[in-house]
């Protein structure tokens, strides 16, 4: 099921994302993961329109959008292939249309899901926080 985010999922964001994370981002430092757990739970989820996945009353995923741009999209990885991410980026067109995010290059998985989805990769540039380089996608018509 997939449903608006409300206040009380924030720590399940959070954990998700750091489960995820582990997985999809090895190469970010412990510390860089801890500055941007604070980001997203003190500023960024305030910001973005934020859609949960839940399966069995249970959260596990969220994809979070601010204006066109996806700044992020995770899933316990439990639930990797299951289905939940495209239909949460199913959400996301529906709701905006053309959607642009970034992906570390050392990524793969996120990669690989996004490339299979129909985005297309832009520009590669250095993430200005983590300092990874990191591809622009898009999907749609802008």
């Amino acid at each position: 099921m997939i449903r608006p985010y409300a206040p009380a999922d924030k720590p399940a964001v959070l954990s998700i994302w750091r489960e995820a994370s582990a997985l999809a981002h090895p190469f970010l430092t412990t510390e860089a993961t801890d500055q941007a757990e604070a980001m997203i739970r003190d500023h960024f989820l305030d910001l973005a329109e934020t859609y949960m996945a839940d399966v069995a009353g249970a959260p596990v995923g969220f994809i979070s959008l601010i204006d066109h741009e996806v700044g992020g999209l995770f899933l316990r990885p439990a639930f990797h292939g299951s289905g939940i991410g495209r239909a949460l980026m199913d959400r996301a067109v529906a709701r905006k249309g053309y959607l642009e995010l970034d992906v570390f290059t050392k990524n793969s998985i996120g990669r690989r899901f996004y490339q299979s989805y129909g985005f297309t990769a832009g520009e590669e540039r250095i993430n200005g926080f983590f300092g990874h380089p990191e591809i622009r996608m898009h999907f749609g018509a802008a």
